[in-house]
């Protein structure tokens, strides 16, 4: 019979980023045959589907993250108490569960603090959550025996924040879906910007991300956008995936400036693959990215991706693709002249997107999950 396995996380469920990696680690598990219990508040119906997948499921009063945690924390140390007195394996997130055992972490948040946005509450709200969340990854990384990080920015990022060995933490980036996201083919995009409704001809710059606070750094590409679409010969609309409590505002922003014919506001959508598809080029001049999934997506289907130095997706970009990466995400000028330069150098570039998107789509779920559980084997 196949080691049992405990994984103790917030969600197992295909939404993006940390969810999207722990269901699909949870899944090879699943068809590796190993028993798995899932401590979590929420789990894909795709894995209540496998016999041997047991849901452990935690409450989140009031659907918030940090009423939960407590509950989380609690179930998690149980269920781990017992999978190990089986001689099992327990795999926790980051600040969610401090035990003895492995962690992988997909956000420091001793490395970034967003700044709070909205009325006195929420912003009181933003600051007692992470301080919280700041407490608890210091607990749980300390306490945990071998660490798997999503990039070696996050391994740099945790050993300063919370004083682990750097020899306990592994680096194994992210996979992906190599199906759902690869290159389009000339019929497949004009079938995709027909299903959009999007012109035929018309370059469309994509951005991927919440609008819950400046993190993902859309500020600075609404100032760069304005200042580009002030001049007669830049052609390029914007479409915005992704919702938050500056929505609305940052819409009437733009109707303000005269600019709701240059900048689409989409709001959540689950067919980020078709809108990829159609677009051009992604943008995120993030201020914090762990590893930046949605780079990685946009990579992955033949997009040329302009992102932070900073962010850890930004390590596997070569030295022919500098040109695409950003020293500051507040710096509005650079922005402007990185975009100038993608509708310059776009032709030049591609052989070199294309041979980043083959690197990449070859780090499938699969080799994620396996590369994980390896190192769980020999040190968790």
């Amino acid at each position: 019979m196949r080691r049992p396995y405990t994984l103790i996380a917030g969600d197992f469920v295909d939404t993006g980023g940390m969810d999207r990696a722990n269901l699909a680690l949870a899944l090879w598990l699943a068809k590796q045959g190993h028993p798995v219990r899932l401590v979590a508040h929420r789990v894909a119906d795709v894995l209540l589907g496998h016999a041997n997948v047991r849901f452990v499921r935690v409450p989140k009063p009031a659907n918030a993250y940090l009423l939960g945690e407590p509950l989380l924390s609690a179930a998690g140390r149980a269920w781990a108490l017992r999978t190990r007195a089986e001689g099992g394996r327990v795999v926790a997130n980051g600040g969610n569960c401090p035990v003895a055992s492995a962690n992988w972490v997909h956000y420091v948040h001793g490395a970034h603090a967003s700044e709070p946005t909205g009325g006195v509450l929420r912003q009181l709200k933003g600051r007692v959550s992470h301080r919280y969340y700041v407490r608890s990854e210091r607990r749980a990384l300390r306490r945990a025996r071998v660490i798997i990080a999503n990039s070696e920015r996050t391994r740099d990022d945790l050993v300063a924040a919370t004083g682990v060995p750097a020899s306990r933490v592994h680096v194994i980036y992210l996979g992906g879906d190599a199906e759902r996201f690869r290159p389009a083919s000339p019929e497949a995009r004009r079938a995709a910007r027909a299903a959009l409704g999007w012109p035929e001809s018309r370059p469309v710059a994509l951005f991927v991300g919440a609008l819950g606070d400046r993190r993902k750094g859309f500020d600075t590409l609404f100032q760069a956008w304005a200042r580009l679409c002030a001049r007669a010969d830049w052609d390029v609309d914007l479409k915005v995936v992704g919702s938050g409590a500056q929505r609305e505002a940052w819409e009437r922003e733009a109707a303000a400036r005269g600019l709701g014919a240059r900048i689409q506001f989409l709001g959540f959508r689950e067919d980020v693959p078709l809108l990829l598809s159609a677009a051009d080029v992604l943008v995120s001049p993030t201020r914090y990215d762990a590893y930046g999934l949605n780079v990685h997506e946009a990579l992955c289907a033949g997009l040329p991706a302009l992102v932070s130095r900073s962010a850890g997706v930004a390590e596997r970009y070569p030295a022919a693709l500098a040109g695409l990466l950003l020293d500051s995400p507040d710096d509005v000028d650079l922005l402007a002249r990185r975009l100038e330069a993608w509708r310059e150098n776009a032709a030049a570039w591609a052989p070199h997107v294309a041979a980043l998107s083959e690197s990449l789509r070859a780090q499938t779920w699969d080799t994620m999950a396996e590369a994980i559980v390896d190192v769980v084997e020999r040190e968790g």
